[in-house]
């Protein structure tokens, strides 16, 4: 059912955490019912230097949100906000059709950090 990528980024996630002091913060999902995703966003110099992640989900959305981490890492942040969600299944081998929704957090939670580091830079730090 699932590629040996996507079973590695399972049971070994990459960037699993928190950024205490996190520049920006995304999330995406409902905690209570479904698959919850948070992403903390470092900047520097326009760059994420460090994202982390913390989600609530099934192996297909823990392995996707892992590798989105490190799809993620290094690019500023306009590179950033062009990550699709079809770009997080296509980086993870694929998945099953019943398992595609899972990736779509990933992008989409990625986004909101940006644009909330984004936010708060305008507003002044």
């Amino acid at each position: 059912m699932y590629g040996d990528l996507v079973i590695d980024h399972f049971l070994n996630p990459r960037n699993v955490g928190r950024i205490e002091d996190a520049d920006g913060v995304g999330a995406i999902g409902d905690p209570g019912c479904g698959d919850y995703l948070c992403i903390y966003i470092k900047v520097r110099d326009n760059r994420l230097v460090d994202v982390k992640f913390q989600v609530h989900g099934c192996p297909a959305a823990i392995a996707t949100s892992s590798i989105l981490t490190e799809m993620a890492r290094g690019k500023t942040l306009e590179e950033g906000l062009r990550i699709t969600d079809a770009d997080v299944a296509a980086a993870i081998g694929g998945l099953p059709e019943v398992k595609l929704h899972c990736s779509n957090l990933g992008a989409s939670a990625l986004h909101d950090a940006i644009r909330n580091y984004q936010a708060r830079m305008q507003a002044g730090g």
